[in-house]
């Protein structure tokens, strides 16, 4: 693990997450009406939560973990971010939506709630979590160590393939990419994708936002995941690849093709764009 590039990116996640909730209006106002930021995909693999514990990994400002808990569920999210927990806290108390939220490393919490004796009927994760993970080995050996048994993990991600290309499709990045890979930081990809990452009332904003703080990125292939949660023991039911990408628009021409369901340009071959992985603590 590399606590050091984990700290430089709790500074630009701070930085980034002020930005990203200015878009989003009254959301507190938007949970008290009945809203849900989870997609169908996410939704049909997290299935009937009723009554059941779900521990919320990387959990951004928290809308989503809000979402999990209005079907029914006792959630527990987590994030690195200051910002981000202090805002979903608030967003918590403000719709009336109960959740627990905890300012934490992932690691460190794995740590912490494996020695408190803590246990989830499911762990959950989505959208640009894996990225920001030093060892997929760790991470995937505390995320099993967190589930009760017969308990399951629940993830979805934007796929690994899709992120070797630069925002006009060209290869940039490469897909077996060992060392940390240094960014200028978090950027606003909300005011990029506009609406797609919004479910009602988008707005302006903070303008042209340009993150202080650096971050770095780690690369981590569909069978490297796949390797690590089998070695820590879980056992992988579904494995499903999809040809578009959920929200979130990072490359030119992209097109909703309903739903929010964000695909290449008419004519561009399909590419996996997300993939979601179901699995299952024996």
């Amino acid at each position: 693990m590399k606590p050091d590039l984990h700290e430089a990116n709790r500074l630009s996640w701070n930085a980034a997450t002020v930005a990203h909730n200015s878009h989003k209006g009254d959301q507190a106002a938007f949970f008290r009406k009945g809203g849900s930021t989870l997609f169908p995909e996410e939704a049909g693999l997290l299935g009937d939560v009723t009554g059941l514990s779900v521990l919320h990994l990387q959990c951004n400002a928290g809308q989503d973990s809000l979402s999990i808990a209005r079907l029914g569920a006792e959630v527990t999210g987590v994030d690195i971010s200051d910002e981000a927990i202090d805002f979903a806290t608030r967003l918590s108390q403000q719709s009336g939506i109960a959740v627990r939220f905890v300012r934490s490393d992932v690691y460190d919490y794995f740590r912490d709630a494996q020695a408190r004796g803590e246990r989830f009927d499911i762990v959950f994760c989505s959208y640009g979590t894996l990225c920001w993970l030093s060892d997929i080995g760790a991470w995937a050996r505390g995320v099993a160590q967190l589930l009760k048994p017969g308990g399951r993990f629940v993830f979805i991600e934007f796929h690994p393939f899709a992120l070797v290309f630069d925002p006009a499709w060209k290869f940039h990045y490469d897909y077996f990419n060992e060392a940390p890979v240094p960014e200028e930081g978090v950027g606003d990809y909300v005011a990029e994708s506009g609406d797609g990452l919004v479910r009602e009332g988008y707005e302006r904003g903070v303008d042209n936002f340009s993150n202080p703080h650096p971050s770095f990125e780690f690369t981590w292939g569909v069978g490297q995941v796949t390797t690590a949660l089998s070695l820590a023991g879980l056992v992988i039911e579904r494995l499903d690849e999809y040809p578009y990408a959920n929200g979130w628009k990072p490359f030119e021409g992209m097109r909703d093709i309903g739903g929010r369901r964000m695909a290449p340009p008419e004519g561009m071959p399909r590419i996996p764009l997300m993939y979601s992985i179901s699995a299952r603590k024996p």
